[in-house]
């Protein structure tokens, strides 16, 4: 059984900027609450009760709000890759594979087979049946992987295996006339200590294009576990707001809208202020605690309006997601926005000049101060 898991999250997810300019990835917010946190309840479901995060970019904001893990059912430590300087602490990730060897060099974590994901990706994976598979077939080192439509293979890595499961190699993103498998890779791994031998302490190293490959070369058990389950991967501002859409829609058993249901697919939050008179709304809308939305604004969903935001009267939000404290001004039209007090971007996450009104107090949108979009 698996007991134990590291998450990786110490990357700075510059493909999600501007979202992670004020917040690491885990933190960015799905329905009210951080990536990491659907990953870290999804494992103590699954029976790990340690777990293990490497953290650098923005390591407080995680720190804080995970904690010791006693809220989630679990106990959570952190590994943070960086050095103080002049009493600041300066980051420097040491890599998916190097976070590994950095958590076993310092007290010894991995001393069993043990789970890694990534902590950027809603899953709700079968562990507990890849390490059946796993131990079955007497493997180091596990890949889960997900079949995908060969049209969709040139967005993946894809591994290659025999009939027996023991991988043979990858291709990073093949065309479809390259691709030798429809399997991606889906950043979920199941290690034995063994495997952190291949780990050379102190060094910066990647799992997906220099540890595995190392195992393949020496012929080491590698094995390939494949399922169907539900992967949500936030790699892209575009795949942020689709997922949101479909979170929204009901896109994942298990993950539903908070609040209470008022009218028919319309949420609320706590001591929101709207004017339902003269509300039009299509679902499903989720107007957040402590939020105000003025009389004559027209919401069509699927919409989040987060804590503490102000849609201004005769405002239209279409297929939009407003963090905390994001300010629509009178008459604007949003449709298909991102929008924070800092910025807002269309749903593929460009700012192409639209001069929407969105304010934090009296600040245009990139020069506020950027708030916490996501609830202790």
């Amino acid at each position: 059984m698996i007991r134990k898991a590291v998450i990786l999250a110490a990357g700075r997810g510059t493909r999600l900027q501007p979202l992670t300019v004020d917040m690491p990835k885990p933190m960015i917010p799905l329905l009210g609450k951080p990536v990491m946190a659907y990953i870290v309840e999804h494992l103590a479901r699954q029976g790990v009760r340690e777990i293990m995060v490497n953290v650098s970019h923005m390591a407080d904001q995680i720190e804080r709000y995970f904690g010791n893990g006693e809220r989630f059912g679990v106990q959570i430590g952190y590994s943070y890759e960086g050095r103080i300087e002049n009493g600041h602490l300066v980051p420097e990730p040491l890599g998916s594979a190097g976070a590994l060897r950095k958590i076993q060099d310092h007290g010894g974590f991995i001393d069993e087979t043990t789970a890694v994901l990534c902590g950027d990706a809603l899953v709700d994976v079968d562990l507990q049946a890849a390490y059946q598979t796993h131990r079955h077939r007497r493997a180091l080192a596990t890949v889960v992987t997900k079949e995908v439509p060969l049209a969709d293979v040139p967005n993946y890595g894809v591994v290659v295996s025999r009939p027996d499961g023991q991988v043979v190699s990858f291709q990073e993103k093949p065309s479809v006339a390259e691709a030798l498998s429809r399997h991606a890779s889906t950043g979920i791994y199941l290690i034995d200590p063994k495997v952190l031998a291949h780990i050379p302490s102190g060094r910066t190293m990647d799992i997906g294009s220099e540890l595995f490959p190392t195992l393949v070369r020496h012929g080491l058990p590698f094995q390939q576990h494949t399922q169907d389950f539900r992967w949500l991967d936030i790699g892209r501002v575009s795949d942020y707001w689709r997922i949101v859409q479909a979170l929204m829609r009901g896109g994942m058993p298990g993950v539903s809208i908070p609040g209470e249901q008022v009218r028919p697919g319309v949420f609320i939050g706590l001591n929101a202020q709207v004017h339902w008179e003269s509300l039009r709304v299509q679902g499903p809308v989720y107007i957040g605690s402590g939020a105000v939305v003025a009389p004559g604004v027209t919401l069509v969903g699927p919409t989040w309006i987060g804590r503490g935001a102000r849609v201004e009267a005769g405002a239209t939000v279409e297929r939009s997601i407003l963090f905390d404290y994001a300010h629509i001004g009178a008459n604007a039209m949003a449709r298909e926005r991102i929008i924070s007090g800092a910025y807002c971007v269309s749903r593929d996450g460009q700012d192409d000049g639209n001069p929407l009104p969105c304010w934090l107090g009296d600040a245009r949108c990139g020069t506020a101060t950027p708030q916490p979009t996501y609830a202790q």
